[in-house]
């Protein structure tokens, strides 16, 4: 996914930077009236990261790499839409994706940065990241503010509505959405702290994918549903159009119990060709396959459900927590974010007007990422994911924590630097801890 990708995923983009920042300076370079009916924006993200040596008493294909390395990414997009007239609006947003991840994003569960795609075969050249269609059914006369994003091209909607998207998109712009913690431009950049680890959610190896949303929306809840195409095979880009066994279900109901409080459940139920690792690992100890091969055992129509828990609080006085958690069936495939079978995330961040920095913001996270017992299994004789693959596995969980600082340099020019702590890479015991160090450059036009 971009995201991966996502990157990916590129989910974080939407995030509105104006709620970022919180001030009266300007937050895009150029300025974007609300009558306007026709909507241009465009984004830059830079992502240099970097990690010194670290201790490891073996390593594979797929390893997280112990020795010194550095990287650099970049995502440009310019977005696109423009609304018409009955609740209709149209968005179309073009999207290049280049440079490399630590490793070429392998070694990970929780890899060091979303903006990254997992398939560095697919070159920078630019690609249709969305092409959604939206109608809005007002359902009362009353109307509320909401910021203006990328895939939201009003300044006011009806307070009670339904709304209806198709086309091209990715999932979690609207599903498992946390104000603190999904922004990989301006907050965090780690895969299992912009997004829930367990959240397998439909998408190709860029982090987009074709669906259908019906979202229901009122002042105190609102429930969304979401059918969407899964890739062909693991990580894969090209997505698989036989609905009949191949679909990613999703459903998230979001409560808003105060005006500072925010939660959100969610559950989907993904049917793709997947492998069992439990059928791998049999495969093996019979003396069929040499190894573990997850590959060798996909099942056309095989299932995979998830739940996950999302909530956000702010506080009156500029601060904000969030937490997260997910659960996912642990013998199917990992198939389409990242290798991941339960996790649990808690942070925070704290806006800079405390120190008369108005429009930056600091942010601190921890995630516990954990795998099934067939997974881990499946890891420790020898199997590779599309992810991890060390040869074998001394399983511990992968634990991480990251901290960053953003600075509101001008308009819409941000600068961050931050730092994760990776213990356990690749749920590896015998491997790490690991610093990753992060310098970004974000531009919003």
């Amino acid at each position: 996914m971009r995201r991966c990708a996502l990157s990916v995923l590129i989910a974080a983009v939407v995030v509105p930077t104006v709620a970022f920042a919180q001030t009266d300076q300007p937050v895009t370079v150029f300025e974007h009236p609300a009558e306007q009916r026709f909507y241009v924006a465009g984004q830059m993200n830079f992502i240099y990261q970097q990690h010194g040596d670290f201790p490891a008493r073996y390593s594979g294909p797929q390893s997280f790499k112990p020795v010194e390395e550095d990287a650099l990414s970049r995502v440009l997009t310019l977005y696109t839409g423009v609304r018409l007239p009955d609740g209709w609006d149209v968005v179309l947003d073009i999207e290049s994706a280049g440079g490399l991840g630590l490793s070429d994003a392998f070694g990970l569960a929780g890899f060091t940065n979303l903006d990254v795609v997992r398939n560095p075969t697919l070159g920078s050249a630019p690609y249709l990241a969305r092409l959604m269609v939206r109608k809005v059914i007002a359902l009362s006369s009353d109307r509320v503010d909401v910021p203006q994003s990328p895939v939201n091209l009003s300044r006011t909607l009806p307070a009670r509505r339904l709304e209806i998207r198709a086309g091209k998109m990715g999932i979690v712009d609207f599903f498992d959405v946390n104000g603190v913690g999904s922004d990989s431009h301006l907050q965090f950049t780690n895969w299992t702290v912009d997004n829930t680890g367990a959240y397998d959610y439909a998408a190709d190896t860029r982090g987009y994918t074709y669906g259908v949303i019906v979202e229901y929306d009122s002042p105190r809840w609102s429930l969304r549903g979401a059918e969407a195409l899964m890739p062909t095979v693991a990580n894969g880009i090209v997505l698989d159009w036989h609905v009949n066994y191949s679909r990613g279900e999703n459903v998230e109901l979001e409560l808003h119990p105060s005006s500072a409080l925010t939660l959100k459940v969610l559950g989907y139920v993904n049917h793709a060709n997947m492998g069992s690792y439990t059928e791998a690992i049999d495969a093996f100890r019979a003396g069929q396959d040499p190894v573990p091969d997850i590959e060798a055992h996909r099942q056309r129509g095989r299932i995979k459900p998830g739940v996950g828990g999302n909530a956000e609080y702010d506080f009156p006085r500029d601060v904000r927590v969030f937490a997260r958690g997910g659960w996912n069936g642990g013998d199917s495939e990992s198939f389409a974010y990242t290798e991941v079978n339960n996790t649990v995330s808690i942070g925070g961040d704290i806006n800079g007007r405390r120190w008369r920095r108005d429009g930056d913001r600091a942010g601190a996270a921890v995630v516990s990422n954990g795998l099934s017992e067939p997974h881990r299994e499946y890891l420790r004789l020898g199997g590779h994911g599309f992810l991890l693959g060390d040869g074998t596995l001394t399983y511990g969980r992968e634990d991480i924590v990251e901290t960053y600082y953003t600075a509101h340099v001008w308009r819409g020019v941000f600068a961050s630097a931050g730092l994760q702590y990776i213990s356990h890479p690749g749920y590896n015991r015998d491997r790490g801890p690991v610093v990753v160090h992060m310098l970004r450059v974000h531009v919003d036009f």
